[in-house]
């Protein structure tokens, strides 16, 4: 890793788009549409529009798990919103999330659609509708929250932080690697910590809070996010992890989740658009058999 030049920040900061690196093009200093473009509807009550970024794959899994238990309700199509080419500044999109970010959803199954953005909101939203994933003693249901939020809180440490700066900063910037890389072994510690004692991380039953976080420590732990970051960050140390990671990424319904509206990697594991079962098909996608 090397270091940039020193800098000194002026009294005035102004944006400065050729300093953007690999995401400039859709990164800006202010909200809100650059574009109009409507957002199409499906005929199925939940309208998921997203990618399948590790945020998006939480709504996904949820949605596929709900339907794995039999509610029939949690029927969705996801549209794609290709965040590299800037649909989500489309003003059918921000009418949605107005911070024009993936994952948002139309619940259109009551009298009056409602709109949901932020993943954390989404999980517990459609958690509540259906009564499934989420505890209901006071007790269970608060320490499942508590690592919802959680998670909602120390994600953006891997992702925004370590993420962008050990694989996509266009200088590596030894500060910035090693202080996100402090943090991520420290959060992935006390994930170790919490399922050395309890199966899941609200106890023995698998909440929405498992569902938020696998999609970001889970993939980290398997070394399937960011090029090389697992023999970095060492994350076979972290053996409860492991052992919850996997337990996971078994469940069939964690299987066809993750692949929905994903665009990247082996094609044979992407479904960029999902509105019917059916559409994942009978057959195997390299070694998630559907």
């Amino acid at each position: 890793m090397t270091d940039t030049s020193d800098y000194t920040p002026p009294k005035v900061w102004t944006w400065d788009e050729a300093n953007g690196g690999r995401f400039a093009s859709i990164n800006r200093p202010v909200a809100g549409a650059t574009h109009e473009k409507p957002l199409p509807v499906g005929r199925h009550p939940l309208q998921l529009y997203s990618q399948g970024t590790p945020n998006g794959q939480k709504v996904t899994i949820l949605l596929e798990e709900l339907l794995a238990a039999g509610h029939a309700g949690a029927e969705y199509d996801a549209w794609l919103i290709r965040i590299g080419e800037g649909d989500q500044f489309g003003s059918g999109f921000v009418e949605v999330n107005p911070n024009s970010k993936i994952p948002a959803l139309m619940d259109r199954s009551g009298p009056e659609p409602i709109r949901i953005f932020e993943s954390g909101a989404i999980l517990l939203h459609l958690a509540e509708k259906f009564g499934a994933f989420l505890p209901a003693s006071a007790a269970a249901r608060a320490e499942c929250l508590s690592w919802l939020f959680w998670q909602v809180g120390s994600g953006p440490f891997i992702g925004g932080g370590f993420g962008h700066f050990y694989a996509y900063a266009p200088t590596k910037i030894r500060y910035a690697i090693d202080r996100y890389a402090m943090e991520v072994k420290r959060q992935l510690d006390v994930l170790d910590r919490r399922l050395a004692t309890s199966p899941y991380l609200a106890g023995d039953d698998y909440t929405i809070a498992d569902i938020a976080a696998w999609p970001w420590y889970g993939l980290l732990a398997l070394d399937e996010i960011y090029e090389d970051a697992g023999t970095f960050l060492q994350v076979r140390d972290y053996e409860h992890v492991q052992r919850w990671a996997r337990a996971i990424a078994d469940r069939p319904a964690v299987k066809r989740g993750r692949i929905v509206n994903r665009t990247t990697g082996d094609p044979s594991e992407q479904l960029p658009e999902r509105h019917d079962a059916s559409d994942f098909g009978n057959r195997n996608r390299g070694h998630y058999t559907i």
